[in-house]
Order: C-alpha cells, then structure tokens, then sequence
C-alpha cells in the first residue's frame, strides 16, 4: 500500500517495478557469487545478467494463480531468461530475497531521511542565529516564567534533530543487514561463503544468526527512530501552533498569497500545516507500535508480519521524509514578530524577576521561606490589580530595608537573563 505522495524520491522507492528491482539485483548477486563457487557456467551468468528483467503487470497476473509474489516474480524473469533462469534462486528460499531486498530499500530510505533531516538542521540554524539576541518570554505550563530569547528555541530543535540523525544513522546501520542461510538459517542448501560474498556485493553484513527471516528487532530500531524523528517534528510544529494563537500572535508558518484559512471567515490564517504534521505524527508512532508486535514470531518464522510491513515500512518512511520538508519550508519562511514578544513580556507586569528579588533577599540573611513569602505577597498584588511588580516591590518598607533602590533597579535589568545565550550557542553549534 503506498500512499499518494509518490512524486518524490521516497515514493518511487517503495513502487513495485523498485521493490521487484531490488529482488532482482539480489538474484543476480546470488548468482554471480554461485558462478565465483564454480556451481553456475559462466556462460549461463551471463545470459542471466543480459536478459533477466521482469514485467510488473505479467507478476501480478501469475501472482492471481500462484498465490505467491515470490513465485510469480521468478516466473515472469524466467520467461525473459529462458533455459539458464534454472540456476535463479539456487538453494534460496523466498524470505533470503525479500528480506534482503527489504534491507536495501530501508537503507535507502534512511539515506533520503539523513538528507532531510541535514536540510533541516540548516534551517534551525540559519533562524537560531538570525533570532538569538531577540528577547522573549519563555513559559512553563503555558504561564510566563522567565526571559529567554526566540534563537534559543531553535537551537534546541537543532539538538533535538542532531539526536535524531544519529538514531536513524544507528538504525540504518542495523538494517543493512543480509540472510542467504536458507529456510531456517542452516545454510542447508547454500555454502556459508554465499552470504559472505553477496552481502559484500550489496554493501550490507550478513546476520549473524537467522531463522528463516533476518529478526525483527531490527525492524523496530527502525520504525522506533522514525517515530523518533516524527515526534520531534511534531515538538516544533504544536509549539509554532501555540505562539500562532490570537492571543500569543508571536510567531505564524507562512500563508501564501491567494491561500484561505475558511470558507465562513475570511480572516483567518490558520497554522493548517504545522496541525497536518501534528497528525501525520501519530500515524508514524502507531507504525513503530505495529514494528514491535512484529518481533515475536511462531517458531522460525511465521507469515504474520509480512502484511503490516508493506504498510508500515513504506508509509513511515514517505510520512516522514514529507514531514521534514514540510516543516522545513514552514521555518524557512515563517513570519515572527519581535515587537509581539516584547508586549507579551510586558503582560505580566514584571513578575519573572520574582526569583531573582528572593534569591537577593536570601544574599542579604533572610530565610528562603520569609522571602519566598515577602515576593508572593508581591506578586499576588501585582496580578491581582494589574500593576508593576518592581513599583510594588520598592514599595514594601520589609523588602526595602534589605534592598537599596539601585539593587532593586538591577534585579530589573532584562540583560541579566540573556548574558548565557552564546555559551549555550557555542556547546549546541561548536563542531556541528
């Protein structure tokens, strides 16, 4: 089942006429290491290499008969090949093709994801860097804490992604993974050397260890990194959606002349694509959930995890190499607004320097609790009648009493909280 974003790289990948390409190329390698034994002509090699192709449509019409891909693909190239096609598949069963056929194209599809995620890693940066001196108020549990900048967000969406391309370099490298040993990894029918010698062929490593499939774990690693990746891209996508809110406004993914965001209300800009990854994401993780359940089999193998894979394995792959591009344009050009940033500072009144006035009255003798309680005293005012916290604060005849009005002042001063941004910047960008 491939879904409909087919145009790009990714999507023409996992098309049939690809897979059963891949197939192909396995046979070949296959029979070239046979011919290297001494167990093929070499004349029969040769034929194979000149003729032996495949017709998609021809497959699936023996595949209606057969009921078995493996046996229709090799049906329609003997039909091309001819007499020699009876040294193809020699000593193989079904799952030493299709696995490691299977493992070629998620190596494949990893090297398309490590792309990706390198252009998105550009980006962060690009917008770190343009935003990092820009003030604005960072929040937890959504209520104003204390001043950060807007760079720095990005900065810590450029670690997360560097995280995620060393899991998917980590899961590429468990997948590239060959298994030539036959129907239950004995190697029954096929010299121990084979597998050596087409798996080098195919840049993969033989499994150490098989049933009649390479173990499923491998497959999980995978899909778990991908899920990953997809939750990270969903991190940044519903915190661009809660700064695109009305009453926030401090950021907004870009809208494109001539786009609308309603058919009943004309005004509104909607943050439409940061929500389309939001969902896409949950598909990719109920994807890697599904890769688990694939781990357990009967036995040396059963046929329970081939279905969910040609559904999984394709979708998760395409899901999230259009996720990172589509995430990647909506920071590109996303609009931010500065001036926004700073009025929402100004909402609350002051009040994130709340810590820094206990944490100077502590300096001066004063127990945490006795402070804690003189700066909430103050800041329950401050919201309570919309006032400047620091006007109240130099008000307090107990807190003025430790604090002259210039150490008040100084408390104050937004400097105060940004003067770490470049060491931080430098452990996030240094040698990246």
């Amino acid at each position: 089942m491939i879904p409909r974003y087919t145009r790009t790289e990714m999507g023409k990948l996992w098309e049939p006429e690809n897979r059963f390409q891949k197939w192909l190329d396995v046979e070949i390698a296959v029979c070239e290491a046979w011919a290297e034994l001494g167990e093929i002509p070499e004349d029969a090699l040769r034929v194979i290499k000149q003729k032996a192709r495949f017709d998609t449509l021809r497959i699936d019409e023996i595949e209606k008969t057969v009921k078995h891909d493996v046996i229709a693909f090799l049906t329609s190239v003997s039909e091309f090949v001819g007499p020699e096609s009876r040294f193809i598949h020699k000593g193989l069963t079904s799952s030493d093709v299709v696995d490691t056929a299977l493992s070629l194209l998620m190596k494949e599809a990893a090297d398309i994801i490590i792309k990706d995620l390198k252009g998105l890693m550009g980006v962060l940066k690009e917008q770190a860097f343009r935003y990092k001196d820009v003030p604005c108020i960072g929040r937890s549990h959504g209520v104003h804490a204390e001043p950060m900048t807007f760079g720095l967000k990005f900065a810590l969406w450029y670690e997360d992604a560097k995280r995620s391309l060393k899991r998917i370099e980590t899961a590429k490298d468990i997948i590239s993974i060959g298994k030539l040993s036959g129907a239950v990894g004995t190697f029954s029918n096929v010299p121990t050397a084979l597998e050596d010698m087409v798996c080098k062929k195919l840049g993969l490593k033989p499994e150490p260890v098989a049933t009649q499939v390479v173990q499923r774990d491998r497959h999980a690693e995978y899909m778990t990194a991908l899920a990953l990746i997809a939750a990270c891209i969903e991190k940044i996508a519903v915190e661009i959606r809660h700064l695109q809110r009305t009453e926030v406004s401090e950021a907004e993914e870009p809208f494109s002349v001539g786009q609308k965001g309603s058919s009943a209300m004309p005004h509104k800009r909607n943050p439409v694509g940061c929500e389309n990854i939001t969902g896409l994401a949950r598909v990719v993780r109920s994807n890697a959930i599904a890769a688990l359940e694939n781990i357990a089999l009967w036995h040396e193998r059963d046929i329970s995890h081939s279905s969910v894979e040609r559904v999984v394995i394709p979708d998760s792959t395409i899901l999230v190499d259009y996720m990172l591009n589509r995430l990647k344009g909506i920071l590109k050009d996303m609009h931010v607004h500065p001036e926004r940033m700073k009025a929402n500072m100004d909402k609350s009144y002051g009040l994130y320097n709340s810590q820094r006035v206990m944490l100077a009255l502590t300096d001066k003798g004063i127990s945490r609790e006795n402070a804690y309680a003189m700066v909430q005293r103050n800041a329950m005012e401050s919201w309570k009648l919309g006032v400047s916290f620091m006007e109240l604060i130099q008000k307090d005849a107990e807190i003025t009493k430790h604090l002259s009005p210039t150490e008040i002042e100084n408390i104050f001063n937004l400097k105060y909280y940004l003067r770490n941004i470049d060491f931080i910047f430098n452990r996030v960008f240094t040698n990246t």
